[in-house]
């Protein structure tokens, strides 16, 4: 029996701003092919899940004065938009190397809507980005998100504020350690396109009256999907790999 059904909602609904902050920011969880109120339901429901086992914690901070807590609504948001972006941030660096590898193997398509977003985006980084979210469902990477959650009542406990330092300093980290991965990743392709043009460029030299652009192009492309064709998977297997990795770091 809930002795105290004012408290239990003050309690419920800052669990609630962190676990929304964070799945508001979330990859896939956030992506706008799910409707608002799955995403809505989705988050009380963590929320749900979440405050029973952090009752002790959470409870007696919600019983302040008004100002007290609007100010914990606030901080308590920021917090969990934080640990989203750490996610986020990983996840748009697999799209920043497909832009990257596609930019160098020549494949200039059209854009088309992206699978994830209301943006417009090259099928092959479409392809890419899907595929990296994929592996990481795969893997279960929500658990180490609510997990993270859960544990971040101890590294920054409810009501003590919001270190503005500190969360931008982890996200520049991410940042940081992200665009090495995501190096890594694209290396072979960004290799790739320079020899390849350099010696079309040799090429032109010796014989400017050939139109170099036309002729090479289909090469360029063809060895660049041959590339992907054998390396997609040791690609995705690193891109995995290094998710827990950079998020736990933080």
């Amino acid at each position: 029996m809930i002795t105290d059904p004012q408290g239990t909602v003050l309690a419920l609904f800052a669990a609630f701003c962190r676990v929304g902050g964070c799945f508001m920011l979330l990859p896939g969880f956030s992506s706008a092919r799910l409707s608002m109120q799955i995403r809505l339901f989705l988050a009380v429901a963590i929320s749900m899940a979440v405050l029973p086992i952090m009752w002790d914690v959470i409870y007696p901070r919600t019983s302040g004065s008004l100002d007290g807590y609007l100010k914990l609504i606030v901080f308590e948001t920021l917090t969990g938009a934080v640990i989203g972006l750490i996610a986020r941030y990983y996840v748009l660096g697999l799209q920043f190397a497909g832009t990257v590898l596609t930019m160098m193997m020549g494949f200039n398509a059209p854009p088309t809507p992206d699978v994830l977003e209301d943006t417009a985006e090259n099928q092959l980084t479409n392809l890419l980005s899907f595929a990296g979210l994929l592996v990481l469902f795969m893997l279960d990477f929500h658990h180490v998100v609510m997990r993270a959650l859960i544990e971040s009542y101890n590294v920054m406990p409810l009501g003590e504020g919001f270190n503005p330092q500190s969360a931008l300093i982890s996200l520049t980290d991410t940042l940081s350690q992200t665009f090495m991965i995501m190096l890594r990743l694209a290396s072979p392709f960004i290799l790739y396109g320079l020899v390849f043009n350099v010696s079309i460029g040799l090429v032109n030299k010796l014989a400017p009256q050939i139109p170099i652009y036309f002729v090479s192009l289909p090469f360029i492309i063809l060895g660049g999907l041959v590339l992907m064709y054998f390396g997609i998977s040791s690609l995705l297997e690193i891109f995995a790999a290094g998710f827990i990795p950079v998020f736990q770091g933080r």
